[in-house]
């Protein structure tokens, strides 16, 4: 556990705004065009969110990845990757009218739980955050009506959609956080 005078320097490789992640021409989510129509726009924010998940993670290694927040709180930036997979997973769920995908890592807060400081276990989760995300945009993309109901449970499009970001876009604030715990970098 770090004791307070063991906190990191803040710091970031901003110079325009040195609250921001980067500066407005080396920020890949910058992008002047701004998408036309509802499904365009809901995917242009998840894009941005899962980009800004993975910048968080971008140049620490293992031990980093798996460090923990605060006690008693099992949340790491290694357990978020491995949690939005389970997320992504869980989403195709919602889709179909049959039995439910198994979980990746197993019961309630496994992928939490399971987030050791492991190259294999870094690059299993990483992978395994691809592959559900590519699962998932694939599933849902043959559902253009976001008014359009699926599952047993008769949900809308819309809905998945927004939640989908309303997820990345929460944790992407604990992302956040945990960086800067992790070696002080800042920004959003």
């Amino acid at each position: 556990m770090q004791r307070m005078s063991d906190q990191p320097e803040r710091w970031t490789q901003a110079t325009v705004y040195t609250d921001m992640w980067a500066d407005p021409d080396a920020d890949p989510r910058n992008n002047e065009d701004s998408p036309d129509g509802e499904l365009a726009t809901l995917q242009d924010f998840l894009a941005n969110y899962r980009m800004t998940l993975r910048m968080k993670c971008e140049g620490l290694d293992p031990e980093q990845l798996a460090r923990r927040s605060v006690p008693p709180s099992t949340m790491s930036l290694l357990g978020l990757l491995r949690h939005l997979a389970e997320v992504e997973r869980d989403w195709r769920n919602w889709l179909g009218d049959g039995e439910p995908l198994p979980k990746l890592y197993g019961a309630k807060d496994a992928d939490f739980h399971g987030a050791a400081a492991e190259q294999a276990v870094v690059d299993a989760a990483y992978a395994d955050l691809e592959r559900e995300q590519a699962a998932t945009d694939a599933a849902l993309a043959e559902h253009e009506d976001l008014g359009r109901r699926v599952g047993k449970d008769g949900i809308a499009v819309r809905e998945l959609m927004v939640h989908r970001v309303e997820e990345y876009a929460r944790h992407c604030g604990h992302a956040d956080l945990l960086r800067e715990c992790v070696d002080g970098r800042v920004g959003q």
